[in-house]
């Protein structure tokens, strides 16, 4: 496989903690492979995703994401580069609860350039996709844990990004409904999609990704391929 995401020297530190977040990376992530990050609480795993999807800049170091140096970006350059690029499905999933389910996810379409008319019916497509067809004039508080997590990743994908970043997308979810999450994830995977997947757990991991780097302390501390990959 190509490599997709390519990080060199990368370090994140904060004003006024004594340590890095993130310590001297070297990592290459490859197109089309789910990848999971793992490891303990404050290890850096989110700070990681975070560089990587232009959320945040590193102190030092050079991000590379398809071929755009994601490091040198200015503000509105890295808000262009994550809507174009960059989709993002988090734990609380973070949708706007005063919008309706299609709304939701239309709107990340129009922020990417799109027309109206253009971005509901890629809405319409992904929610029928994600199997919430029927529901676009609701509102996602009337929808299940499990809905509104699949109407986060419709949201996330509407605009066929290179990268699907997830951190901790099973989190708020019970197992039956983590499963078909990640089932989610799946075959968006064998459709091509490149998933960077941040979890604690385990069996997830196993289960889901082609490979697993672990992180402790803000660096490396290794890496094997699993899963689909075998």
């Amino acid at each position: 496989m190509d490599t997709l995401i390519s990080l060199r020297g990368v370090t994140k530190r904060y004003d006024g903690s004594a340590a890095p977040a993130i310590d001297g990376i070297d990592l290459d992530i490859e197109a089309g492979a789910i990848t999971a990050i793992m490891g303990p609480s404050g290890c850096g795993k989110s700070t990681l995703l975070n560089l990587i999807g232009a959320l945040d800049r590193p102190t030092h170091g050079e991000i590379v994401v398809g071929g755009i140096r994601v490091d040198r970006l200015g503000e509105t350059e890295a808000a262009r580069f994550r809507r174009a690029n960059i989709g993002f499905v988090f734990q609380f999933f973070h949708l706007l609860d005063d919008l309706t389910v299609r709304d939701n996810v239309t709107v990340a379409a129009l922020l990417a350039g799109r027309s109206r008319r253009e971005a509901d019916g890629l809405a319409d497509e992904m929610l029928a996709q994600l199997g919430l067809d029927g529901r676009g004039d609701r509102y996602p508080s009337s929808l299940s844990g499990g809905e509104r997590q699949r109407l986060a990743i419709a949201r996330a994908v509407v605009n066929r990004p290179q990268v699907l970043l997830a951190d901790e997308p099973t989190g708020a979810l019970d197992r039956r409904n983590g499963e078909n999450a990640l089932a989610l994830l799946e075959d968006l995977n064998r459709r091509g999609q490149t998933i960077l997947l941040v979890t604690h757990d385990e069996q997830l991991a196993e289960q889901t990704a082609h490979r697993i780097i672990r992180l402790v302390d803000g660096r490396l501390a290794g890496e094997r391929r699993v899963g689909q990959a075998a």
